[in-house]
């Protein structure tokens, strides 16, 4: 007893000692960061739900079934047979120890073993995924691609190792009768009873190896957890209850340095405009760093990568971890770093192989902001913002961006409209329309007015966008709602200067809007695009915009629900509906645009594989849309194929950046002879336009 209680103490003071050292380090590196932005710990009740559903429930994981579950049984396993633990730390003071109250209950031991049997069940899985999966099979295609493969497979056998250490420990417990349960640990009792014909003495000797050897074992694992990417099993539940809620999509967070907001028009000297170096990330920036867990479920949805594009958002997240952890010691005690510390340290944050940056410009402008990757991160991890947050420093402080975006910006400068077309052309669309589109010129919106109708850049000046307002601006007149228009006072929202970078001129522009809707009185907003909508929904109310923003989808679902509008003329066409990823994944309107294409009578719905949460990308977000795309294929023509592979003779849309995109694409496909030269791109408006519009009326619009 003596021996296995001092060899057990020394084992665990080594590796508690080992482990707090680490602790140690992690904590003074994430706290080396830059403070928070206001906010990350309110809401305390929806954090923890949070908790509950994401840690608890593996919610997130169990989207993908099989690992999920095999994940689960993995996490709940630790967390149940954390009692054996307790039981063998107790066991080496007394050998007939057990958990006080419940210790000898049949049904802890039963849970125990269901565990144990769950866990080695879910290695298994886990091994037959990771060999099927590996990346010397699928090459880049494998979510496991640039993972350290070597490091998951050692956790793997000494998760496996705990399990039948442990087994081996409470067979031969069983055998020399200090077991705490006289039945139910079933799996303990199979293993006693081939031990049992070594006999009293052998099982004595057996109890006291399998005891050391598994503590040694979880002690072991405990310390190559903190010095592995198997840390998120101690900062998942940090991330998720520090994670923006209800979730890292919609709005962008303004620019914040030392944790408050940045004033551009009176900026401090300290200010930090964006992240140029890895220690102006704020801790929480930190803590997603260290808690990847390398599983690349962000990677197999993102459209840069599955199009060939260098931009693997796993790999980004790897990147910076790995610089900050060589960093360290830089960052903590910059007296007592060596040279490869230092050339750490002076390695751009943004730059080319030649230049030894650590992000490659061309993964930081790959992105189209489409959210997938923060939608399938089953830690939470804010991809999205920490891009933008690089993409800040570079646009505004180096002055360093795609060259094409830089015609997008002056467009918006000078002309408030990223074709330059300016206010003249902003009332085009309204030529030809049987009824008169109010026009607000100054003063306050009329009482009788139920919507002011945001038309947007897009809206009002790309041909085929302005088919859908008209279509729009009829369904409402033709439910009787009434509505009026800016016309030249319209100026752009600003999203595309937001998401490439341009703060200072996003401000500029949504002050000036905001400036206009709130002299006019503006209270509720219906608006044609997807960016459009998120701007004023959720990012004006940052510059003190609050409005009620509904999309048009959502207005014209209601309308066909009150009766208002009567879709009763057949639209006979096979239809698929694409998901624009800012009215979808990041606003979560999923239903309205399904309601009113159920709702036209002809019409079959099929739809695409990835739609609703996992739609794939049109490849015009982030900006992308005003800069040219050479690196791999085409996000639109990838997004067209898997269309068109429907069978659809109707692809629909809500946006008018995915219209465009769309459109290029089964241009492009027509051309190669590889789609039908019937088939069309159009918003769900005009569809439901096609149902609504009584038998011989003229249309309003060439179909």
């Amino acid at each position: 007893m003596t021996v296995r209680l001092v060899l057990g103490v020394a084992i665990a003071l080594a590796a508690f000692a080992v482990a707090g050292r680490r602790i140690l380090l992690l904590g003074r590196l994430g706290m080396s960061g830059q403070p928070a932005e206001p906010g990350r710990t309110r809401g305390v009740g929806g954090r923890a739900l949070a908790l509950v559903s994401e840690v608890l429930g593996q919610r997130k994981l169990l989207k993908w079934t099989v690992p999920g579950a095999a994940h689960f049984a993995v996490f709940w396993g630790f967390t149940i047979l954390f009692a054996t633990i307790v039981e063998g730390f107790g066991a080496l003071f007394d050998r007939d120890f057990h958990i006080p109250l419940i210790g000898t209950h049949a049904w802890l031991g039963f849970l125990e073993d269901t565990f144990i049997v769950a866990v080695l069940c879910a290695l298994a899985v886990f091994a037959v995924i990771r060999l099927t999966q590996s990346p010397q099979r699928r090459g880049r295609r494998s979510r496991f691609f640039g993972s350290h493969l070597g490091p998951a497979w050692l956790v793997l056998f000494m998760i496996f190792n705990v399990m039948w250490t442990l087994l081996l420990y409470r067979g031969a417990q069983i055998n020399t009768g200090n077991f705490p349960f006289s039945y139910g640990a079933f799996a303990s009792e199979a293993v006693a009873r081939l031990l049992a014909p070594a006999g009293r003495t052998a099982n004595d000797v057996l109890e006291t190896v399998g005891l050391l050897a598994s503590l040694g074992v979880v002690l072991a694992f405990l310390v190559l957890v903190l010095y592995s990417k198997h840390l998120h099993i101690f900062l998942a539940p940090l991330n998720v209850a520090f994670s923006r809620r209800p979730r890292a999509l919609g709005a962008l967070l303004p620019v914040y340095s030392g944790g408050r907001e940045v004033d551009f028009e009176d900026p401090d000297e300290d200010d930090k405009i964006g992240r140029g170096v890895i220690e102006d990330f704020t801790w929480k920036g930190m803590l997603d760093f260290g808690t990847c867990t390398e599983c690349g479920r962000c990677q197999s949805q993102c459209p840069a990568w599955n199009t060939g594009k260098p931009l693997n958002p796993k790999l980004l997240i790897m990147g910076l971890r790995d610089h900050a952890m060589a960093k360290a010691p830089y960052l903590l005690d910059a007296g007592q770093t060596n040279a490869d510390v230092l050339a750490e340290a002076g390695r751009p944050l943004v730059g080319t192989p030649d230049e030894g940056g650590v992000i490659d410009p061309d993964v930081l402008w790959s992105c189209v902001t489409c959210g997938a990757c923060v939608e399938q991160c089953p830690v939470d991890i804010e991809h999205v913002d920490h891009i933008v947050d690089m993409r800040r420093y570079q646009v505004l402080i180096e002055s360093q961006f795609p060259k094409e975006a830089h015609t997008m910006l002056r467009n918006l400068e000078r002309a408030g409209d990223p074709w330059g077309r300016g206010a003249r052309a902003r009332l085009e669309w309204t030529a030809g329309l049987p009824f008169e589109v109010r026009v607000l010129d100054g003063g306050k919106l009329p009482a009788d007015i139920e919507y002011l109708l945001w038309v947007g850049c897009a809206g009002a000046l790309d041909e085929n966008a302005k088919k859908t307002t008209r279509a729009v601006a009829e369904l409402l007149h033709e439910a009787g709602v009434e509505f009026m228009v800016l016309g030249g006072e319209e100026t752009c929202t600003g999203d595309a200067a937001r998401r490439l970078g341009q703060e200072v001129l996003f401000q500029e522009l949504a002050k000036q809007n905001v400036e206009k809707l709130d002299a006019a009185g503006v209270k509720r907003i219906v608006v044609t695009c997807a960016h459009c909508f998120n701007a004023l929904g959720n990012e004006y109310p940052q510059l003190g915009g609050v409005y009620e923003v509904l999309h048009h989808t959502q207005l014209l679902s209601r309308l066909v629900a009150e009766g208002r509008l009567v879709p009763e003329h057949p639209v006979e066409a096979a239809v698929t509906y694409h998901d624009p990823c800012y009215l979808g994944r990041h606003n979560r309107v999923f239903d309205p645009p399904r309601d009113i294409l159920g709702n036209v009578p002809g019409l079959q719905l099929t739809e695409m594989p990835r739609h609703r949460e996992t739609s794939f990308c049109c490849g015009a977000g982030g900006a992308r849309m005003w800069m040219e795309e050479t690196i791999g294929t085409r996000i639109n023509e990838t997004r067209t194929d898997e269309a068109l592979a429907t069978g659809a003779d109707v692809i629909a849309a809500a946006c008018p950046y995915c219209i465009v995109m769309l459109t290029d694409g089964t241009a492009t496909r027509k051309q190669e002879g590889r789609a039908p030269e019937d088939v069309q791109v159009v918003d769900v408006s005009r569809l439901l336009l096609r149902a609504v519009r009584p038998a011989g009326s003229p249309p309003s619009e060439k179909e």
